[in-house]
């Protein structure tokens, strides 16, 4: 070899060791700093120091994750505090995540990146953690105090009183569970609609009234028979109701059976005297039942008297008394399995 030509390949050599020294010493003075381009749980940290990264994100995903979680439905409001729910950023193993794979690739295209301006176009996925039992414990507290089974609309006898049908409320657990882990890891809003559904009743008003078109109160106390239609009071008649000793039977009964100029069954007992055991035909002054008979229980029934002055007091054998035009008047408007409630 000839000494132009060693001299040319000794500074060649020198040249490339040069650079590459260069190139390591470029590389070295970037080994702790996230490449252009990175973002850690959404937040930018290209560019920074892990020292200023790590600051950031404890600034912008740790700090926002020691706001309670609050789950509200109505007036109601459930909070599950960060110290309860454990909640825990692992700002570090982020950090150490996004500078690893800054540092990824070899060192000369790491090189001609950082020296270019480009961008590494890394996203470093949120590392949160929380408690699931905790939350699980929250979403009972939630479904406890917010389900609401479905009210049927009933009858309060013998007031009366209508109890209208109401909606029931059920938590949807499942997906409250969904929305509540997704919002632990969140550092934005972590107020939540708890998520319901609506359990219809069984028994609405208007199928409660097709159930009892025609319904019959007796209140002994008031000496009273109300008939009720689609639920509205319609008329009220003067009775009267057994003595005492011969009680006309208290409860929820049904119209058994109807009779124009009802024959009397006389009871065998010592009150009814020489009829007692014997039948009466209807339609004869002796018969007591007087044009009409609706039997509710056990011999006791509805039916009429021309004892007028007894009305409004406790004087049958157990029966309910009405004035003859007013039993013929209901006789027409009450059909058999008319229930009837006698108080």
């Amino acid at each position: 070899m000839g000494h132009k030509s060693f001299i040319f390949v000794a500074v060649l050599l020198l040249v490339i060791v040069a650079g590459g020294a260069s190139v390591y010493a470029y590389d070295s003075s970037n080994a702790d700093r996230i490449a252009e381009g990175v973002t850690v749980a959404g937040v930018s940290v290209g560019g920074l120091g892990t020292e200023e990264a790590r600051a950031k994100l404890q600034r912008e995903v740790a700090a926002p994750l020691d706001r309670p979680l609050i789950v509200r439905h109505a007036k109601k409001r459930f909070t599950l505090s960060a110290e309860d729910a454990r909640v825990n950023a692992d700002v570090g193993g982020m950090i150490d995540e996004a500078l690893r794979r800054s540092r990824d690739g070899n060192i000369f295209s790491r090189v001609a990146r950082d020296a270019t301006g480009g961008k590494a176009d890394i996203e470093v996925s949120p590392r949160i953690t929380y408690s699931k039992p905790a939350l699980a414990t929250l979403v009972k507290r939630v479904q406890k105090g917010v389900d609401r089974p479905a009210r049927d609309a009933d009858i309060s006898f013998p007031s009366f009183e209508q109890i209208p049908e109401q909606d029931g409320v059920k938590v949807k657990t499942g997906r409250l569970q969904a929305k509540a882990g997704a919002a632990m890891t969140q550092t934005g809003d972590r107020t939540l609609r708890v998520p319901t559904k609506t359990i219809e009743p069984e028994v609405t008003r208007d199928e409660l009234a097709e159930k009892y078109p025609v319904v019959l109160v007796a209140d002994r106390s008031s000496f009273q028979l109300r008939l009720y239609r689609n639920l509205k009071l319609e008329k009220e008649y003067t009775v009267a109701v057994g003595a005492v000793g011969f009680d006309t039977p208290a409860g929820l009964y049904h119209i058994q059976n109807k009779a124009v100029d009802p024959a009397w069954n006389v009871p065998d007992s010592d009150w009814a005297g020489s009829l007692a055991g014997t039948v009466v035909p209807g339609g004869v002054a002796e018969n007591p039942l007087k044009e009409r008979w609706l039997g509710i229980y056990n011999g006791a029934g509805i039916h009429g008297t021309d004892d007028v002055a007894s009305l409004g007091s406790a004087a049958s054998h157990g029966c309910i008394r009405m004035a003859i035009p007013d039993v013929i008047e209901l006789y027409d408007q009450v059909e058999v399995q008319t229930p009837i409630y006698i108080a």
